[in-house]
C-alpha cells in the first residue's frame, strides 16, 4: 500500500510543481515579493499532497518569528526546504547553486531572494554568502541555512558542520535558532518511498551573538544532534 501511496504522491508533487511553474510565468514580470508568495503556496500545496501518505508535522519550541534571526536547520529531506519556507514566513534560504538551473523554479528561487552558493568555490563562495547576507539583513528578513551544507540521513553522524553558519553569525550579528527535525525518516533522500507519520520539528533555544568560533560551532552541533537523537 505504501508503494502506491508514494507513487501517487510523486505524481501529485510533480504535477502541481509543473502546473505552478507554468502559472507563475506572468508573475516573473511582477515585483519580487510575488515570487515569495508563490513559494509559500508551493509549500502549502506540497503539505496537502503529503496527506495521501499520510505525513503530517508538529512544531515545538519558540520559532522567534517576531525577530530577525538565522535559522540553522538540520537538513534530512526536501520537506524542510518547502514547508519551513511557508511556516517561517518566507525567510531567505541559502541553497546550492545547482538548484537555479531548474527551469522556471530556479528563476523563482532567485527572485524570491534565495542565496545560491557554489559549494566548489571555497573561500569565494563564503565571501559571496557574506556579502549577499549583509544585503538581506537590511531588508529585515530572517535567513535559513543548513549548517551541514547538504542533506544528511538520520543515521549519518559524521557529516561535519560547515563554517558558513559561523560566517553569517559573526558578520551579521544576529542570533541563531538551532532547529532539529526527523523528516528523513518519513521523506528520505534517494528513494521515492515515503513513510506515514508525523514529522517533529523542534525550535531550540536561540544562541545569542558574540560567541567565539569554536564555542559557537560546538554548541550549535551539540544541541541539534542531541535533540535529533531523541526524535524517532
Amino acid at each position: 500500500m505504501i508503494f502506491f501511496r508514494s507513487l501517487l504522491f510523486l505524481f501529485l508533487f510533480y504535477f502541481f510543481t509543473l502546473l505552478l511553474g507554468i502559472l507563475s510565468l506572468p508573475f516573473l514580470l511582477l515585483p519580487d515579493r510575488f515570487a515569495s508568495q508563490l513559494g509559500v503556496l508551493w509549500g502549502r500545496i506540497v503539505n496537502l499532497c503529503l496527506g495521501v501518505i499520510p505525513i503530517g508535522f508538529q512544531i515545538k519550541g519558540d520559532m522567534n518569528k517576531s525577530k530577525q534571526v538565522i535559522y540553522a536547520v538540520k537538513h534530512q529531506s526536501v520537506w524542510e526546504t518547502l514547508i519551513l519556507y511557508w511556516q517561517l514566513d518566507k525567510p531567505v534560504i541559502v541553497i546550492k547553486k545547482e538548484l537555479l538551473s531548474i527551469p522556471v523554479i530556479g528563476l523563482l528561487m532567485k527572485r524570491a531572494g534565495c542565496i545560491a552558493v557554489d559549494r566548489k568555490a571555497g573561500m569565494r563562495a563564503l565571501k559571496k554568502l557574506k556579502s549577499e547576507a549583509v544585503l538581506v539583513k537590511k531588508t529585515g528578513r530572517s535567513i535559513l541555512i543548513f549548517p551541514q551544507g547538504t542533506r544528511v540521513a538520520p543515521s549519518d553522524k559524521k557529516s561535519p558542520y560547515q563554517i558558513g553558519i559561523f560566517s553569517l553569525y559573526q558578520s551579521l550579528s544576529l542570533s541563531v535558532v538551532p532547529v532539529a527535525l526527523n523528516s528523513g525518516y518519513y521523506w528520505p533522500n534517494k528513494t521515492f518511498l515515503k513513510k506515514a507519520g508525523i514529522i517533529d520539528v523542534v525550535f531550540l533555544k536561540l544562541i545569542e551573538t558574540g560567541l567565539p568560533k569554536e564555542q559557537f560551532m560546538s554548541k550549535l552541533e551539540s544541541v541539534i544532534e542531541e535533540s535529533c537523537s531523541k526524535l524517532k
